[in-house]
């Protein structure tokens, strides 16, 4: 690599740099309306491209995979993703990280003794329970 090669990569790195900087808040604000909801939250962030829309049903307590379909397609309007062709079907790979963007997501559901227990939405429900008179 020579030494033009060296400059204009720093200069590639630099207007990344700066791109990514100027479109945060936006990107932050289209995740918070897309993902509305705390189970959608997680669905997104489980969404890497290695899970199936059944594992992740497990994973999230989602009842079907059809809604998990429907949040992908979505999703990828929006740009917040793209669908990645697999043996039998397609997944879906999230663009962005939540946890850069300080968006908070629940912990997976949780089997334990063949019941699925989701602590974040257990401890919510909880807290609801509580607060009616």
């Amino acid at each position: 690599m020579n030494s033009q090669d060296n400059v204009q990569t720093e200069l590639l790195r630099e207007i990344l740099k700066w791109t990514k900087f100027s479109g945060m808040k936006a990107v932050k604000d289209v995740l918070n309306s897309a993902l509305d909801i705390p189970q959608k939250k997680l669905l997104y962030q489980l969404s890497d491209g290695s899970k199936g829309s059944v594992e992740l049903c497990k994973a999230t307590g989602i009842a079907s995979t059809e809604t998990i379909t429907k949040n992908w397609k979505s999703w990828t309007k929006l740009g917040l993703g793209e669908n990645l062709a697999v043996k039998g079907g397609k997944r879906f790979k999230r663009a962005f990280d939540l946890e850069d963007f300080g968006i908070e997501f629940p912990e997976p559901v949780k089997e334990k003794k063949g019941v699925v227990e989701n602590t974040a939405t257990k401890e919510q429900v909880t807290q609801e329970s509580e607060a009616k008179p």
